[in-house]
């Protein structure tokens, strides 16, 4: 308990002392047209993701290093895009290296290739997801605060991941959320704190499916997933770039267009992810999930994710004439 409480302090300190610096250098978000905010604010207040998870592997002894060596990559890289816009070809080049290291350290590489090939996809599409997803107060915080939750849980009886390390980045994430979840948000997480956050989120998801054999727990992560994909196609079907910045996911339409508390956007989308989770819990730990229930359960999401969608456009569509 000392060594959680002495953390706790240490991450508060380190995000202290990242307010200083980064004001200092101006490593700031200033609002923009594509923007959910109206203030200028603090960018990477998240580094503190990346410092918690470095800060377990010196208290464990140096665990789980190509990991750890993956997620520092993750965080420099991200770093400096935060600071500097870097091109796109450098960045999924660390992605990929990182993501690479990850799997050695899962044993991934001794699936055969075809399920290596769709890992490597699934796994980069989750870590850019879960990034764009990082738009408003709180998003990052709660859905973060969600999924690690829920793994802390399932470790409890699987054993598939530190258990130091799941509690150190619920620490870092209630530590951030107090500067992040509120009205006028002090800092955002950024790059360097949403991207390593998916990449340690996607190490704990493969850790458990390759423990369980489970591969419908990726259902743990579909209420992001859905946004992500559907927005994809909406943006491919009105033919734009789908790699330019934008303002067309659901909840920047519920925030941005619509109005709607920044704070209650975050909650709902954490609250429908829980309750997918305790579903997908229950149908697993009673042995009577397949193919089926999991195609069941992707339609029921998508078809409400769909409708939602569509009821909001024409709101506004409604609402600007």
């Amino acid at each position: 308990m000392i060594i959680f409480l002495i953390s706790t302090l240490l991450l508060t300190i380190t995000l202290f002392a990242y307010f200083r610096v980064a004001t200092h250098f101006g490593i700031t978000d200033k609002p923009n047209v594509r923007s959910s905010h109206t203030v200028v604010t603090i960018r990477g207040g998240g580094i503190i993701f990346p410092v918690a998870a470095l800060l377990w592997f010196v208290i464990s002894g140096f665990e789980h290093p190509w990991f750890i060596v993956g997620l520092t990559m993750m965080a420099v890289i991200s770093f400096l895009d935060d600071v500097m816009e870097l091109s796109p070809v450098i960045r999924i080049l660390f992605h990929f290296a990182a993501v690479t290291l990850l799997f050695l350290q899962a044993h991934v590489f001794g699936l055969p290739w075809p399920y290596v090939f769709a890992a490597y996809i699934l796994t980069i599409g989750w870590i850019n997801a879960f990034n764009f997803m990082d738009g408003i107060n709180g998003i990052t915080a709660f859905y973060a605060l969600t999924a690690l939750g829920t793994f802390f849980l399932l470790n409890r009886s699987v054993s598939f991941a530190p258990e130091e390390l799941t509690v150190l980045m619920i620490i870092s994430v209630l530590v951030f959320s107090f500067f992040n979840v509120r009205k006028q948000a002090r800092c955002f997480a950024g790059d360097v704190g949403s991207i390593p956050m998916a990449f340690l989120l996607s190490y704990f998801m493969i850790s458990l499916i390759l423990k369980t054999g489970r591969w419908e727990y990726i259902l743990l992560f579909s209420v992001y997933g859905a946004d992500a994909i559907f927005t994809i196609l909406d943006r491919l079907r009105r033919r734009e770039n789908i790699f330019k910045a934008h303002r067309s996911h659901l909840y920047q339409y519920l925030a941005n267009e619509m109005g709607w508390n920044h704070l209650v956007i975050s909650a709902i989308y954490s609250l429908a992810q829980l309750s997918i989770n305790v579903a997908v819990v229950l149908v697993i730990s009673r042995h009577v999930m397949n193919t089926g229930i999991f195609c069941g359960f992707m339609v029921v999401i998508s078809g409400i994710y769909l409708v939602i969608r569509t009821r909001v456009k024409r709101k506004i569509q409604h609402l600007t004439g």
